[in-house]
């Protein structure tokens, strides 16, 4: 249409008339504001946090006082190709879920679990995952070739030198957690201790999910040459997550940001993993 004003020498309505155009489409010059710095940090953050999607991308961006509507994020997010492709996961057991009430406070209830990895020579490790279900700070990331119920028993004891005892702990029914130590362990300190049933992972649900994002965002990331080198990613890794983490089951904030606000402000404002 624009060479047909300039060589035909048609008026601007004669020409928008040939191709039934309205005039005022034709003039119309877009307000939208330069999006080239938002789409930069985005890639930027995205480059830094491979495993977050857009909702969480978004949340660091709110942080930093770039504010994007949801529709907005996603059409950028989309258009720079951020997109993280899933990784298959194992099969899990089917089943309905039996419903678990919240814990109201801090310590009130933790959750066990193993997740195992191996080093770049192949040499399998283990990890003792502990996490906090009203917080979802993870407490701590044991990592050795072996961890038994009496290595389980101290760790536990560990944590409780300066958070104190909680009143349950969830866990499977792995033979290092239905041991003599352990049992002894939860008989002395009169702690509860809530065995799920077999072949139902998601009736421990706060521990698989975070075991997911470890999995994920950490060991999948990463190749280890040696022990002391896991251990020293894995719990770098573990402050990030506890300190830098937005969580959408905690209205956006990291878990040391929900676990240090004022007792009066900590409810889950009606929001689940």
């Amino acid at each position: 249409m624009s060479c047909a004003i300039r060589e035909k020498s048609y008026s601007q309505r004669r020409a928008c008339a040939l191709v039934d155009l309205e005039p005022k489409t034709f003039r119309y010059t877009s307000t939208r504001r330069d999006e080239g710095p938002i789409r930069s940090r985005l890639r930027e953050l995205a480059a830094q946090r491979r495993r977050f999607g857009y909702r969480r991308l978004g949340l660091l961006l709110g942080r930093e006082g770039i504010m994007l509507n949801h529709k907005k994020l996603y059409r950028l997010y989309r258009e720079e190709r951020l997109m993280v492709r899933k990784r298959g996961g194992r099969k899990r057991a089917l089943g309905t879920r039996a419903p678990m009430a919240l814990p109201q406070g801090p310590n009130q209830r933790w959750s066990l679990d193993f997740v195992s990895d191996a080093l770049a020579n192949s040499r399998r490790f283990r990890i003792l995952a502990v996490v906090d279900d009203f917080t979802r700070e993870c407490l701590t990331l044991v990592v050795d070739n072996s961890l038994s119920g009496s290595r389980v028993v101290r760790e536990l004891d560990r944590l409780a030198e300066f958070r104190g005892h909680p009143c349950m702990i969830v866990s499977d029914n792995g033979t290092e957690l239905t041991s003599h130590a352990i049992l002894k362990w939860q008989e002395d300190r009169h702690v509860e201790w809530h065995y799920i049933a077999p072949g139902k992972p998601m009736q421990n649900g706060f521990v698989e999910s975070f075991n997911g994002r470890l999995r994920d965002e950490c060991l999948n990331e990463h190749l280890f040459s040696n022990l002391p080198e896991a251990r020293r990613i894995i719990e770098d890794w573990r402050i990030d997550y506890n300190t830098a983490h937005p969580h959408t089951s905690l209205g956006g904030l990291t878990p040391t940001e929900f676990a240090t606000r004022p007792a009066q402000g900590q409810n889950m404002n009606g929001f689940y993993s």
